[in-house]
């Protein structure tokens, strides 16, 4: 769990709990460490007889309330461990080592305790004649309690704090992994965060980018006009300024209706062919379309690139036709003039280029490929009714120039 210092900011080197799961998980540890310290003097002594095993082994009830005593000083031992974490070894590992050899270091205490508690009779791993005056029988009633104490502490103690030791540092490894997990998982969470952040960003930027390119072909086209028909002219800034509302209002969305999509093509389309009146036609979707989301003005600059290469270099008519279906649950998009273009160019096109990198931030797996003579786009995504398209693949079939994006 990250904290943050006094300034606020984040210290990703420490290695913390919420209480609840620091609670569960040492709980869980110390019951296991409990049993299986039961079990096992009682496998390595069934075989005794019964006044050995009383002379050299403390009951089991002694034992467990031994545990139980434990507990309470364990958690906090942990909690302040967590706290240490292990981010300098040359700073943290002494402290840890003392934090454990002090906890350790409460078995023996919290074992006479719990014999005290219950009265017990258990003699075992008694002290020696070096430690305790000679007596008749070496037990607290013969010699008091408080020499017995110190006695037992100093004759067996080294022996319960290693065995201690080793399992506290069990159960702080555990609780260490724990943490870590818990760390891995919110740095996943946050690089989730920053990467949608980033793409979020990316793709503004890149929108941006379409705005004043449309902008820059539109005013070309009504430039055209002004000389030879002011009226016509006049006509097309309307519809320029009922286009760049569109442009601006799209601009601020992520994902548009398709129907929106075709709508502001439309009245592209409609700019250009006044100019071409000519020799441009138009042949727009005229069937209901899905309810579905495409990311926003991802066809306006297909089409500006349709037009602009299919009306350049020669005087025929020029039939730019948008045709939408639905097949095996994909929702196709194909935008294509019936010319010939130079593919080199198409694929430089700025609007082309933008329209790349926004279908690799939607759609990460991706491809893309330039071949043929003619010039036809066509994208192909996975139909999802009011939410995000998922999926996004373009192609164009030979002879025409294709853009292959494909997840």
């Amino acid at each position: 769990m990250n904290t943050s210092d006094n300034n606020g900011t984040d210290r990703p080197d420490t290695y913390r709990l919420s209480w609840r799961v620091l609670l569960a998980i040492s709980l869980a540890f110390w019951i296991f460490a409990t049993v299986s310290a039961v079990l096992y003097v009682d496998g390595i002594t069934q075989h005794m007889p019964d006044a050995m095993r009383a002379d050299y082994f403390a009951p089991w009830q002694a034992r467990v309330l031994q545990y139980a005593l434990l507990f309470p000083p364990l958690l906090g031992c942990y909690w302040l461990a967590l706290r240490i974490g292990w981010s300098s070894l040359r700073r943290s590992l002494p402290k840890q080592l003392l934090l454990g050899i002090g906890f350790a270091m409460l078995a023996r205490p919290a074992l006479l305790a719990a014999m005290w508690l219950m009265h017990s009779g258990h003699t075992g791993a008694m002290p020696t004649e070096e430690v305790l005056p000679k007596c008749e029988k070496a037990t607290p009633e013969c010699v008091g309690w408080p020499q017995f104490f110190w006695a037992y502490i100093r004759s067996s103690g080294i022996s319960s704090t290693a065995d201690f030791l080793i399992r506290y540092g069990f159960g702080l490894a555990l609780l260490t992994g724990a943490a870590l997990s818990k760390r891995y998982h919110e740095s996943t969470l946050r690089v989730a965060t920053l990467e949608r952040q980033w793409n979020a960003a990316r793709l503004s930027a890149l929108r941006m980018q379409l705005s004043p390119h449309a902008l820059f072909n539109l005013l070309h086209v009504i430039r055209g006009q002004i000389s030879w028909d002011p009226p016509a002219a006049q006509r097309m800034v309307v519809q320029l300024g009922d286009l760049l509302r569109r442009l601006l209002h799209a601009g601020e969305q992520e994902f548009s209706h398709l129907h929106e999509e075709i709508e502001f093509v439309r009245m592209y389309l409609e700019l250009q062919q006044q100019r071409f009146a000519d020799r441009l036609s138009i042949a727009l979707p005229t069937n209901e379309l899905p309810d579905v989301w495409v990311p926003s003005l991802i066809l306006q600059p297909l089409v500006a690139n349709a037009v602009t290469h299919s009306l350049h270099g020669h005087q025929e008519p020029v039939l730019i036709s948008v045709t939408v279906a639905v097949k095996h649950d994909q929702l196709v998009i194909t935008i294509c003039n019936d010319t010939n273009a130079d593919a080199d160019i198409a694929d430089e096109h700025i609007g082309i280029r933008n329209t790349r990198e926004r279908l690799a931030v939607h759609f990460r797996r991706s491809r893309f490929a330039a071949l043929g003579t003619g010039w036809r786009q066509q994208m192909v995504r996975g139909a999802t009714h009011a939410a995000a398209a998922r999926s996004a693949t373009g192609g164009l079939s030979p002879p025409c120039s294709r853009m292959l994006v494909q997840t």
